[in-house]
């Protein structure tokens, strides 16, 4: 058991809970509908990520430099896909043009699909103990 990656997991579930209740209540008299989509979407896989990182703190296959990889990766991958939504959900709000950071999602989703791919890899690659 990881510690510190259960504890961001459980973390970013906290943060996504929260978001996700400012997002169905308070968000819609400020946005439109789409920004409230767009926003929801961040929440989501803030949130998808959150169990990810607690199943990848709790399962004890993985050597530490390993999980320790995947969980950068993760929370690379949430910072700037997830939060940049957020922003640019709120862009109507902002006296600075935020669409100006919109090339940050993609790039967060990236880091997001690395994550998922490298531990498929190393489980993949385990030697079984049969």
């Amino acid at each position: 058991m990881n510690r510190t990656i259960l504890l961001t997991g459980i973390l970013f579930g906290l943060m996504a809970i929260v978001l996700g209740a400012f997002g169905a209540h308070g968000l819609k008299q400020l946005v439109d509908a789409n920004a409230v989509e767009s926003f929801e979407t961040g929440v989501r896989y803030q949130m998808y990520h959150a169990f990810f990182l607690i199943i990848l703190g709790i399962w004890e296959g993985l050597e530490p430099i390993k999980r320790k990889r995947i969980f950068r990766l993760v929370c690379i991958g949430v910072l700037l896909f997830s939060f940049s939504i957020y922003l640019l959900a709120l862009d109507s709000l902002m006296t600075w043009n935020v669409k100006t950071i919109g090339f940050v999602t993609p790039i967060g989703g990236l880091f997001l699909i690395a994550a998922w791919a490298i531990f498929a890899y190393y489980i993949w690659s385990k030697k079984s103990n049969k």
